[in-house]
């Protein structure tokens, strides 16, 4: 069960295996792009050449859904990135158990941001949690962590991509200490529990009054998404958004949060409620992606404290 990207190569390394993959259960084709094309999950297009039979509920906890799963009579359901709480009816079903292939080092970052809040926090390391699907939300027992060092200028793009590699020799490790009855499952500490919470496009917005360090981290786990903005005033007064990109930097300043304190080739260093970030790459909106220079030029005359807000419709 699944519908992420992260999720391609556990299912690349479940049809490589000596594993009988009864079905495929993902998201519904959604609207995708400018144009609103309806596109499957690349899973189910992998699936498909694969032969794999394929279930799209629009709601998984639904009697029917739940029925349709358990026709296929599967001995274990793996779930990454599925998208949707699975019902307790549905984790009932397979005799050995629902592992989910979790993207963080459990109870540390449960829920769906967990990528993105590993990097923003100043984690030294992430990884990957195999366990047993519980009740609760990421709260089952644990089989096993697989850990890996944060890179300097880690994204959430990359650490994405890194974690979804690390995932098929932890899942199959897990899968076979199952199959030969070694599995040692571990209670999680609930103590130890951190929260990350699905993000939306809003939660992009940099407030310049927090710290520089705490925004730069903010900065490189939210690209590629939900990715970070800030607002700005041109040359006519006019508050438009600004896309903010990596790599930036921390730099050493002091103003009023929110004033351009450096501008030039070098690029752009901001004030924020404690030091300066030195800003390579901008697009504002109806623009295309610039570098520093490029965006000062035609706002030479504009006066530098206050040229981005805390926040719409402040500063």
């Amino acid at each position: 069960m699944g519908t992420g990207e992260i999720g391609v190569p556990c299912l690349d390394a479940l049809l490589a295996s000596s594993h009988d993959i009864v079905g495929l259960v993902t998201q519904p084709d959604r609207p995708v792009g400018r144009h609103q094309e309806l596109t499957p999950p690349r899973v189910k297009s992998i699936a498909r050449d694969a032969g794999v039979p394929v279930l799209q509920p629009e709601r998984v906890r639904r009697k029917d859904a739940v029925e349709e799963i358990r026709a296929l009579a599967p001995d274990v359901i793996v779930v990454v990135a599925y998208g949707q709480l699975l019902p307790p009816d549905l984790l009932a079903i397979p005799p050995k158990g629902c592992l989910n292939v979790h993207a963080s080092l459990l109870p540390r970052h449960r829920g769906a941001s967990c990528i993105q809040a590993a990097i923003a926090a100043g984690d030294e390391e992430s990884g990957v949690t195999i366990m047993f699907m519980a009740k609760g939300l990421d709260t089952g027992d644990v089989i096993l962590r697989q850990a890996t060092a944060l890179a300097p200028g880690e994204t959430g793009g990359s650490l994405h991509d890194r974690l979804a590699a690390l995932a098929p020799p932890a899942l199959m490790d897990a899968l076979r200490r199952l199959e030969a009855g070694t599995a040692r499952p571990e209670p999680q500490d609930g103590a130890l529990a951190t929260y990350a919470p699905k993000l939306r496009r809003e939660d992009g917005e940099l407030d310049w009054s927090a710290g520089a360090s705490a925004l730069e981290r903010r900065i490189r786990a939210y690209d590629p998404w939900p990715g970070t903005y800030t607002w700005f005033r041109d040359a006519r007064g006019r508050e438009r958004r600004l896309k903010v990109f990596p790599a930036v930097e921390v730099a050493a300043g002091s103003g009023p949060p929110g004033t351009i304190l450096e501008a030039g080739a070098a690029g752009l260093v901001v004030a924020c409620g404690d030091g300066g970030l030195r800003v390579h790459a901008l697009q504002p909106d109806g623009a295309k992606r610039m570098g520093a220079a490029e965006f000062l030029t035609g706002h030479e005359t504009v006066p530098r404290e206050g040229f981005f807000s805390l926040a719409k419709g402040r500063g």
